[in-house]
């Protein structure tokens, strides 16, 4: 039976990468289960993923990556090309899209509003150009963005892994309840007719000699314009300030307005909510990881996620989230005066 190096092998005797001899290195694979390597020799370079399907959950899961790359790459996104790939193994061949992510070079740059420019025409070119000839049946979890998905794995994920999990809270929570009913059916009421990426962060943005790539798009379903934006704006990876965010945020609207006139204010309206429900997940999504899985390093942007979760309640004048804006305040000011911050 044929392995994962046989099969690369077989990929590069059969193409212009043929060599006797490659280098192969793991990459950081963050919160997935998924192995990537970056293969390489002296004609060049390609990307390596496995994912074994051994649950159904992997199996659909890669189905999706393929045919939603496929869609992606046929409307010119810049996602990578797949040489070659093989179902019953959860093994893909893809094109190289170079080493550094957006988040290491955000952090050290000084005109990163210029990069995350390009970053936003980008995202409306997928929102838009990515929902023509999208066919549902690709999407693996769940066809679009719903209240079902905001609340079982966004809200209850916060409330399980973050309030219950990583901070240990005892008490009754039952108060959180009507907040997360309404925060979910508030951002509904958004348009949910676009591609929807659902991680669109600086991990998954890679820069190279001013060119954009998308990683990571497995999880695309159709959804609202306002959730990848926040993703992108409160991104803790990088920690974008509210000025930075406003600029883009408004950059955002004038480029998209050109496509949908018009379109500012509803856009407006509804982006508070789905910027909170974002931020809920990604409070999820850190705990998780960390504590579940023992990936500790995520520790670290846990405290950047709440601050920015009590500026964006505190910002939204709405007395039914009253409950959740109460006890995120409570949370940030004890997190804050403590030394260290969490170290859970």
């Amino acid at each position: 039976m044929m392995n994962l190096q046989e099969f690369v092998k077989t990929y590069q005797d059969d193409t212009e990468f043929g060599s006797k001899e490659s280098k192969w290195r793991k990459l950081p694979a963050d919160g997935s289960k998924r192995i990537f390597y970056r293969v390489s020799n002296e004609k060049g370079s390609c990307i390596v993923m496995a994912n074994p399907p051994a649950e159904r959950n992997a199996e659909k899961e890669n189905l999706s990556y393929l045919k939603i790359g496929k869609h992606l790459f046929s409307k010119r996104i810049p996602v990578p090309c797949m040489y070659r790939y093989d179902l019953d193994h959860g093994w893909f061949i893809m094109e190289d899209l170079g080493e550094q992510n957006l988040q290491e070079i955000a952090i050290n740059s000084d005109g990163r509003i210029t990069i995350y420019k390009k970053v936003i025409e980008l995202l409306i070119e997928i929102q838009l150009k990515g929902r023509e000839g999208f066919n549902l049946e690709w999407c693996y979890h769940t066809k679009r963005y719903d209240r079902f998905i905001m609340e079982k794995f966004e809200s209850d994920y916060f409330l399980k892994y973050f309030l219950q999990g990583l901070l240990g809270l005892k008490q009754d929570l039952s108060q959180l309840r009507s907040s997360f009913e309404h925060l979910s059916y508030r951002a509904s009421l958004a348009d949910n007719n676009f591609v929807l990426h659902r991680d669109f962060q600086s991990r998954n943005l890679i820069i190279k000699h001013d060119k954009i790539g998308v990683i990571d798009w497995q999880g695309a379903r159709l959804g609202p314009l306002q959730y990848d934006l926040a993703s992108l704006l409160i991104d803790p990876y990088v920690g974008l300030t509210k000025d930075e965010q406003m600029v883009l945020y408004d950059y955002y609207l004038t480029v998209l307005e050109k496509y949908l006139p018009g379109i500012s204010p509803s856009f407006t309206e509804h982006y508070p909510y789905l910027a909170i429900q974002r931020n809920l997940q990604i409070l999820g999504a850190f705990s998780y990881l960390s504590k579940i899985q023992g990936k500790k390093r995520f520790l670290t942007y846990v405290s950047p996620a709440l601050r920015s979760l009590d500026v964006l309640l505190a910002e939204l004048d709405d007395p039914e989230l009253n409950p959740l804006k109460s006890l995120i305040r409570k949370i940030y000011k004890k997190e804050k005066s403590a030394e260290g911050g969490f170290k859970r």
